[in-house]
């Protein structure tokens, strides 16, 4: 695990995407290349012994750390994408926003009962994403070995809503609130 200063790196937009709301921007972690490595070397290893097989992650930023992540641990990488951009069969899985719903696919051949896997996203904010992803997981037969975020909401109480859930560790490089 390393020393880095993630925080400083996520920048704070106020009144984003509406007035009272601070965006918390975590960009600035993907075009430097010492925090991008960082990142991905920070999940990679606190994962390392945990038997993962696959890492999914959601799309589109859980993209953009779950593929490293998977590279750097050895093992696949499998996308949940959002409806009708899957070309094969697919598992389905919707989950409540804070206004509406969304759903979320992989496909069916994506993963084995044989397989442990990482859910890897960007953030956590009210743990919809990750329950979805792990149920995801479920249908196929898998295993869900753990969570990994970037950035959590903690005022949100995503870990408590997972944990209800989901008794497996939920690993978080920041946390807010």
């Amino acid at each position: 695990m390393t020393d880095f200063d993630f925080e400083s790196r996520i920048v704070d937009i106020p009144d984003y995407p509406e007035p009272g709301v601070v965006f918390k921007d975590i960009t600035p972690l993907f075009d430097d290349p010492e925090a991008l490595r960082a990142v991905v070397d920070s999940v990679a290893d606190h994962f390392a012994n945990a038997g993962i097989t696959k890492v999914v992650g959601a799309e589109a930023r859980g993209f953009l750390v779950g593929a490293p992540v998977a590279y750097r641990l050895g093992c696949g990488f499998v996308p949940a994408r959002k409806p009708g951009k899957l070309p094969r069969e697919v598992f389905s899985q919707s989950y409540s926003l804070e206004y509406g719903t969304d759903e979320i696919q992989i496909h069916k051949d994506a993963l084995t009962s044989e397989d442990r896997v990482l859910i890897v996203d960007d953030l956590v904010a009210t743990g919809g994403t990750a329950i979805a992803s792990a149920q995801l997981v479920e249908q196929s037969g898998a295993a869900v070995a753990g969570f990994a975020f970037i950035l959590e909401l903690s005022f949100l109480k995503p870990r408590h809503l997972i944990a209800e859930k989901y008794p497996q560790e939920v690993f978080s490089l920041v946390k807010v609130g």
